[in-house]
């Protein structure tokens, strides 16, 4: 009976949060088709140059709501209930200050970044417009996950993929009407994105009247001391977001070196359908997170087994789904955002394409144990698994693939790092589960 409740719960846990998830991953991708069409490949790489940022914005997002919410789960489980609501007092308080810092980002340094970013003379206009407009947007954006992550674990995930969805297919909509109707270029497309998350604020908030909510503002004073535990188990969702940041950062350098602005656009088809992707994995993990944070809080290693089985499988299912998609259909996919029909753009998309979605298989059994280790209280190995595959291992194998294959070096980056960090994964994943089995077997 047990075992058959879990999967009913992890099958609505997972399913609506990874639907929410891909809802949000089409702020981006609404972007990019609406402005490639509007802008044409120039607008497509300036928008792939300013991505970074946003990658940054959201991991950190991420990081206090899911870290912050696993820590309520844990405190609810074991009937600390003022704990509980600190740790939400604690999620809303650090989430404003760091949305007000990305926000004065936007007002007085969109053009340094732009350059840092690597934005040159023909496409530092366009990134700073987006830039400048997106940052200011920065505490909503923020405060948008510190909700859907305590909604979502406080019982509630069908009202969290609803605010998430609903809040893309605005920015859907809101896309075509400033980029086309309203002639706004840039700033219409980054205004659309940045007044999504406000209304899937105002769906969230109906949560919070709700009166048998479990997450309470208390009035006591902020303690900085709790803010590494509440970060901590979401590290593993920053360092996800940070890769494909990293990623973009460093893959756009060498692609202006080896191919120039058309290589970039390529790459920016590329990355944004990763992007959904890896919105799907990450909706996957963290709609996982409230069941294996509940079931370490009450002691019940038998579920955590049977979580993590039915992640990894789901996760291996959907990459398989994913590769063949994009296998079969690269050529359309890459002619929907090449509106000047450019053969140099198609011929590096239709490749990188096919190249890059190799990964998806290690990738997502890696983002699936990362974010396991973490909400299961091993935020060491969630944490180790995170960083090595989003920042450690990416620069050297870059530039050692791109030495001996050039561009083609580039696509087989990803699905490498991958690879070699699936190994790691695996060590970890072995180590962890042997030790209950070899206590049982002894006794």
């Amino acid at each position: 009976m047990e075992q058959t409740v879990s999967r009913q719960a992890f099958g609505k846990y997972a399913s609506l949060n990874i639907l929410g998830q891909v809802g949000i991953s089409c702020y981006i991708l609404a972007d990019t088709f609406f402005v490639s069409r509007g802008t044409g490949a120039t607008g497509l790489a300036a928008l792939n140059i300013a991505l970074p940022l946003y990658n940054l914005m959201n991991g950190i997002g991420l990081m206090i709501g899911v870290g912050s919410a696993t820590h309520f789960t844990i405190c609810r489980a074991q009937n600390q209930q003022e704990e509980a609501d600190r740790a939400f007092t604690h999620a809303v308080g650090l989430g404003l200050v760091m949305g007000l810092l990305f926000l004065l980002l936007g007002v007085f340094a969109a053009g340094p970044l732009s350059h840092l970013l690597g934005a040159d003379a023909e496409t530092f206009p366009l990134t700073s417009v987006y830039l400048r407009t997106l940052l200011c947007f920065g505490p909503f954006f923020i405060m948008n996950n510190v909700l859907l992550a305590f909604v979502r674990n406080d019982g509630g995930p069908g009202r969290a993929m609803c605010g998430m969805v609903v809040g893309s297919l605005s920015n859907v909509v809101m896309d075509y009407i400033f980029i086309f109707p309203l002639g706004m270029g840039m700033f219409g497309a980054a205004l659309a994105t940045g007044v999504s998350p406000i209304i899937s604020i105002l769906i969230l908030s109906g949560h919070l009247r709700a009166p048998g909510r479990g997450f309470h503002l208390l009035r006591a004073r902020l303690r900085p001391r709790m803010v590494p535990t509440l970060c901590t188990p979401g590290l593993p969702s920053l360092i996800s977001e940070l890769s494909s940041g990293v990623v973009l950062l460093l893959f756009n350098q060498v692609l202006l070196r080896l191919a120039g602005n058309t290589g970039v656009a390529a790459y920016g088809i590329v990355a944004n359908l990763a992007l959904v992707a890896v919105a799907i994995f990450t909706g996957l993990s963290t709609g996982m997170q409230p069941l294996v944070s509940h079931s370490s809080g009450t002691g019940e290693s038998g579920s955590l087994r049977r979580l993590y089985r039915y992640g990894v499988v789901t996760a291996l299912a959907i990459a398989t789904v994913l590769f063949a998609v994009v296998f079969v259909f690269a050529a359309p996919i890459a002619s929907a955002f090449n509106s000047s029909g450019d053969p140099a753009l198609a011929g590096y998309a239709v490749t990188g394409l096919r190249i890059y979605f190799l990964g998806f298989w290690c990738a997502g059994l890696n983002i699936v144990s990362a974010a396991f280790f973490s909400a299961s209280g091993r935020s060491a190995q969630g944490f180790a698994i995170s960083l090595l595959r989003g920042v450690i291992a990416i620069p050297p194998v870059l530039l050692a693939l791109t030495a001996f294959a050039g561009i083609g070096g580039v696509w087989a980056t990803f699905p490498t790092v991958e690879a070699i960090v699936a190994v790691l994964t695996l060590v970890c994943v072995w180590r962890v589960f042997r030790r209950p089995v070899d206590a049982a077997k002894q006794q």
